[in-house]
């Protein structure tokens, strides 16, 4: 007897209620249609947008990138569904391919930043679409750095559509204006800039007799200045008051030129060293650009006045045109009391020919006068010229005492504007 075995054929599973309801609302949608049921009513966009950190400032190529949240919403009528149908399914994810997305975008867009790609939006049962993704802005924004490093930025992103009017898509702000503008909760404060606020508002442009949607942001930036004040501006200070100090080494002392070339060939190698860390541009000289070079300056002036100073101070002895600075140097600066003793054996040794010779008395007195006047008349050269040297100093001390005033009255207006 023959035995049949009845081989049960599985039954084809049945196609998931996500599965079906993909299929029901994307089997006749075309996404190049906008869409709503009565072309004359626009399309609303709402946008909401949170600043999440600030990643480079070039000054050079006005040009700013920063990495943000940014937020979609708009109600597409052709994506509707009832969720008793569909197993209570009240909102899906679909390819942002597949439907119709508005062509919003960044007026300021300059470059193609390292943006993840999020190719999902989600959709709830009632036709609204959420479009959630981060994007890293590179922008184009007129930068103010004449300050630096006590500057500000006001660097703007304004979002409209590129080819639709208001009539057909239409912007508004998800969140209200002022919660936006205070929102810093997700912003990276350890970095070098600091996000004062994002205001924004809404304006219709008119390009060519049509409107269009706009919503600008206005990302408020404050850059943190204690790196630069330690690292640029101590230094030069220190080098400063250095230089201010050496003017009470002894002019009649050959190291005070010295000491000074040091200090002004110690600044030019920390200044070269540091030109990297200023921000370059090419509309203004940033005015710690100049604090540097008006610095420089100080420190020449204050080489040529030493330099004067000793010059003035072997101007009066006509051996000094004979010899060279190095042997005018040494003879000039050579002890006081190996100069006595050498004058005292030169006199005693004039006054013995002088007896020898049968001199008068009243022509040894002669000698002994001329000595005196011309010892007197030297020394009152040494006073005119340290009154000199010090009427100097004080005109230095004048011009560094504005100079410094005037710099901290122009970097006190740029950080309180």
């Amino acid at each position: 007897m023959l035995q049949y075995t009845l081989l049960r054929v599985p039954e084809k599973p049945k196609s998931s209620a996500l599965n079906q309801l993909t299929k029901l609302l994307l089997c006749k949608y075309n996404c190049g249609i906008r869409p709503v049921q009565n072309w004359t009513k626009p399309t609303t966009v709402y946008i909401d947008l949170i600043i999440q950190s600030v990643l480079d400032v070039d000054g050079k190529t006005q040009k700013v990138t920063t990495s943000i949240w940014y937020r979609q919403i708009w109600n597409d009528e052709f994506l509707v569904w009832d969720p008793e149908e569909f197993d209570g399914i009240t909102e899906i994810s679909l390819s942002s391919d597949a439907i119709w997305v508005p062509d919003v975008i960044i007026s300021e867009f300059v470059d193609v930043g390292k943006s993840p790609v999020i190719p999902y939006v989600y959709v709830n049962c009632s036709g609204t679409v959420k479009n959630y993704k981060p994007i890293q802005v590179v922008s184009a924004c007129h930068l103010e750095i004449y300050a630096f490093p006590f500057d500000k930025q006001n660097c703007t992103l304004t979002f409209r559509s590129w080819l639709h009017s208001v009539n057909e898509v239409d912007l508004a702000l998800w969140r209200p204006a002022e919660e936006i503008a205070n929102d810093t909760r997700e912003f990276m404060n350890d970095g070098e800039w600091e996000l004062l606020s994002v205001p924004s508002h809404y304006w219709i442009l008119n390009l060519e007799d049509r409107d269009y949607a706009q919503i600008q942001f206005n990302v408020l930036i404050r850059r943190r200045p204690l790196l630069y004040v330690v690292s640029l501006l101590i230094p030069s200070i220190f080098f400063m008051v250095v230089d201010v100090t050496s003017f009470y080494l002894p002019p009649n002392s050959g190291t005070r030129i010295t000491f000074k070339t040091s200090i002004l060939l110690g600044y030019t190698v920390i200044r070269v060293n540091l030109m990297d860390e200023i921000p370059a541009t090419a509309i203004k000289t940033p005015l710690i650009g100049v604090f540097f070079a008006v610095c420089m300056a100080l420190l020449v002036l204050s080489l040529a006045m030493s330099i004067f100073v000793v010059k003035l101070l072997h101007y009066s002895e006509k051996e000094v045109k004979e010899m060279s600075i190095f042997a005018c140097l040494l003879d000039k600066y050579s002890s006081m009391d190996q100069s006595f003793i050498e004058r005292a054996f030169t006199s005693l040794k004039i006054l013995g020919d002088m007896e020898q010779s049968g001199g008068r008395r009243e022509n040894i007195i002669l000698y002994l006068q001329e000595e005196d006047n011309e010892d007197s008349s030297q020394s009152y050269w040494v006073e005119l010229c340290l009154k000199v040297d010090k009427l100097l100093f004080s005109v230095y001390l004048l011009l560094v005492f504005i100079y410094l005033m005037t710099l901290l009255l122009h970097w006190g207006d740029w950080s309180s504007a």
